[in-house]
This record gives structure tokens, sequence and C-alpha cells, in this order.
């Protein structure tokens, strides 16, 4: 039976590596030693280590529903004491992981501080903790800051972010920041602090680096991060990223890829947040691309997505987006509709509101010629830009006002006394 357990950490560190097959025949092994000594912690254990071994082959919904029958079946075995409570709670922190793993969002919204597992003090037996995990504090962040920055959640003390532990123990924890901080706060000091915790920063820092009016750079370090990405849940938390960032860059070229295979992906995994994603990156790199039409129509599926999954940060950024595309079709009565909706529930979670504030130096420069009704080739001769370079900065002004006219674009420049 002690074999069995040796077996268990080797089986996990080479479903870490990437070796999947070996991993799977470790576990088996070790699951084959827990039924001939009618030991059921090591089966369990092992059986845990098979799920997440099946989703990372590939094989998403074998790997959930064997995770699925291990957790209602933990949750029965620890109730008559046939499986000690920390081996299933191990395995309910499992769940959440896969879930995690496989953007299963409603799968993992349970209240696990009312779950029998976690309410059940666990019963003075020998430890049997081969698999050290982290507390379920842990995962309850991703789980509620996927459903937008609301001030709530964040001063919630469940919600924290905490480095993994290791041989010099556990780093003080800190709470997750406030969605509404400034850009430029900061300039880089968190993702710093989740390296040096072995948390890779990515998208996080290329999304910074985008907010500090820093496109090249952004697109500089989310590409080089995708083309690391090795795994199907990696690239899934980067593309939607990338599409943004690649966009902003003037790349439109690798929005386009990055959409299309976050696309594959939310079929190959049929996760409905994946799904929304998708739509909601496909409609901006239609709209990226003068498509306003069908834009409009990607988007509005994106938003009902979003809508439905309850995340309403995502929700109003595609509202964001709507309202650009209905502005490019001249329909302006729906566009100011959307973005007054997308602004209010923005104040609401507290988040900084993109558009009419977030107009960089040089851009504010160019609607000022603009007010004054210079043309592009005259702009570029009096800021010494090419003309391509003044039309790139009017675009992105038109999409950041939501506006598709320059005479719109004056009238907002007037209403700012900008000139």
């Amino acid at each position: 039976m002690v074999r069995g357990y040796l077996l268990l950490p080797d089986a996990r560190q080479h479903v870490l590596d990437g070796d999947h097959g070996t991993g799977m025949e470790r576990a088996e092994h070790a699951a084959a030693i827990g039924h001939r000594f009618d030991d059921p912690d090591l089966v369990a254990l092992a059986r845990h280590i098979q799920a997440r071994a099946l989703i990372r082959l590939g094989r998403p919904h074998e790997g959930i529903a064997l995770l699925d029958e291990l957790h209602a079946g933990a949750v029965v075995a620890v109730t008559a004491g046939e499986v000690s409570a920390i081996v299933a709670g191990d395995i309910y922190c499992g769940v959440i992981e896969a879930c995690q793993e496989t953007f299963d969002l409603r799968r993992a919204r349970v209240d696990h501080r009312a779950h029998p597992l976690v309410r059940r003090p666990a019963r003075r037996r020998p430890l049997r903790r081969p698999l050290p995990g982290p507390p379920l504090r842990d995962h309850a962040a991703p789980r509620l800051l996927a459903r937008g920055p609301r001030r709530r959640q964040a001063r919630d003390p469940a919600v924290r972010v905490e480095p993994p532990r290791g041989r010099r123990g556990l780093l003080p924890g800190r709470r997750a920041a406030p969605a509404h901080r400034r850009a430029d706060q900061g300039r880089g000091a968190l993702p710093r602090q989740a390296n040096r915790w072995g948390r890779h920063p990515q998208p996080g820092l290329a999304l910074l680096r985008l907010a500090q009016d820093d496109p090249t750079t952004a697109h500089t370090s989310i590409h080089r991060a995708l083309e690391d990405a090795d795994d199907q849940a990696t690239r899934c938390r980067l593309l939607p990223a990338y599409v943004e960032i690649a966009i902003a860059a003037g790349d439109p070229r690798g929005a386009r890829d990055a959409a299309d295979e976050l696309a594959q992906h939310a079929d190959a995994l049929g996760a409905p947040l994946l799904h929304a994603a998708a739509r909601h990156a496909t409609g901006a790199v239609l709209l990226a691309e003068g498509h306003a039409r069908d834009a409009a129509t990607e988007l509005r599926r994106a938003w009902a997505r979003w809508q439905d999954l309850d995340i309403p940060y995502e929700a109003a950024r595609a509202r964001v987006l709507l309202g650009r595309a209905c502005a490019a079709l001249g329909d302006e009565d729906t566009a100011r509709m959307e973005r007054d909706a997308a602004d209010w529930v923005l104040r609401q979670l507290g988040a900084r509101q993109p558009g009419k504030g977030a107009l960089t130096a040089r851009e504010t420069q160019v609607l000022r010629h603009v007010a004054a009704g210079r043309t592009n080739k005259a702009i570029a001769a009096e800021l010494f830009l090419s003309e391509k370079t003044v039309a790139r900065h009017v675009s992105n002004i038109f999409a950041k006002l939501g506006v598709s006219t320059r005479s719109a674009a004056t009238a907002w420049a007037y209403e700012q006394h900008l000139v």
C-alpha cells in the first residue's frame, strides 16, 4: 500500500510536466494498489490524478465526468467515514481547479463555505496528503473576479490572492487589487510580485501596458507569451487579450488569427465562457476591419452570453464596442444608448471607463487639428508625421469617442473645451 502512495506524487508530477500518458499509467497503478488493499483514500486520490490528466489530454468531458463522480462519491464517503475529509477536500479543490482549466464558470460557482466537505471538521486521522493543495479561498478569487471588479467582492476577506506554498513557507497574502486602480499607479509592481511568486503575469502585464497607452510594448509582450504557451488552457487565457492588443497596435491579421483560434478552442471545449469571449473577439476584429454590420451582430450575441453568465464587466465592454459599431452604421441614437448603458454598469462596478477619457496626448493634439478643419495631409505636415500615422490616430479617436464623422469628433472637442 505504501508503494501506491509513493506513486501519487510521481504521477502528478508527470501530469504537470506534460507527460500525461505516463501520469495516467502511474495513477492507474496506484488505484489498482488501493483496490487491492481496500484503501478508498488511495483510490480517490489516484482517480483524481487520472481525471486531471484526461482534461489535459484534450478529453475534458471525460475528465470532468470522472471528477463529478469522485466528488459525489466523496460527499457520501466522508459522511460515512470511509474517506478522510482532507482527501475529500483535495478532490473538491480539484473540481474547482478543473472548472477553471476548462472555463466552466457555472460549475465553479458554488458556495464552497456552505459545502458539506468544507463545513464538516476533519476527524483526527493520520494525515494522508501526498498532494498538498491551496486553501479553498484561493479558488474564490478567479471565480468571483470573473464576474467583474465589484467593490464588495474586492473587500471580501475570502477573496485573497496568495502565492503558492513552498519550502520557505507562505508569503503574506494580498487582497485582489481594486479594478478601478489607475493604470499609472504601481507601474507594474503587481506583475512583478506575481512573477516572484511563480505566477505568470500575462496577460495582465500586457493589458497594463495597453492601458498606459503603449500598444507596441503590449503587443510584443503578449505575442511572446502566446508563442511560449503550449497548452490549451494558457492559450485560451491569452487569446482574448491578444485580440484587443493586436487591434490597438495595428495588427489586424494577428487579431483575426487569434480570434479564429479562440473560436476553435471554444468549440472543442464547449465552454459558454469561451464562446462568449470568442464572440466578443470576433466582433472586435470585424469592427476593426470595417465590417460594422457583422460586428454588431457578433457583439450583440457576445453581450447576451456575458449577461447569461452574469459577468457584467465583460458585458459592458461588449456594449462599448457595440456602440462604436452602431455609430459606424450611422445609428447615433442606438450608439448613444449603448454607450450610456455601458458607462452606467462600469460606474456601478467602480471600473475605469474606456472611451472619452482615454485619449492619448498625441490623439488629443490630432483632435484639436481635426476640430480646426485641417485635413490629414495638413495635420501630418504640421506635426511632422506620416499621413498614414495621422489616419490611424483619427481612426483611434473615432473608436474611443464612439463617433463616425469628423464633425461629431469636433463637437465633442468643443464640449470638452479642447478647442
